[in-house]
């Protein structure tokens, strides 16, 4: 797959594992997608949407010179290290 749809089918994983469907339910990710969608919260719905748009728009011969439009949602922010400034 294009590295422009791994943020989202990253965070759809994430969304998916810590959705009620999984965790009290006892479903696979899978199952919980494909038979289970109205179950899911809405923002797992909405990443579902986007990972499908995402994938569609990948095979648009229209966008093969643009590039596949994706709005990504930000990246979480990394964990900045804080040093603290030596002495002298």
């Amino acid at each position: 797959m294009s590295s422009s749809c791994s943020h989202l089918l990253s965070a759809l994983k994430e969304c998916l594992l810590q959705s009620d469907c999984v965790l009290k339910q006892g479903h696979l990710p899978s199952e919980c997608l494909r038979e289970h969608t109205n179950e899911l919260p809405e923002s797992c719905k909405a990443l579902r949407q986007a990972t499908f748009e995402c994938k569609r728009g990948m095979l648009d011969m229209r966008k093969r010179f643009r590039g596949n439009n994706v709005d990504l949602p930000p990246p979480p922010p990394k964990a900045q290290e804080q040093t603290a400034p030596a002495s002298a």
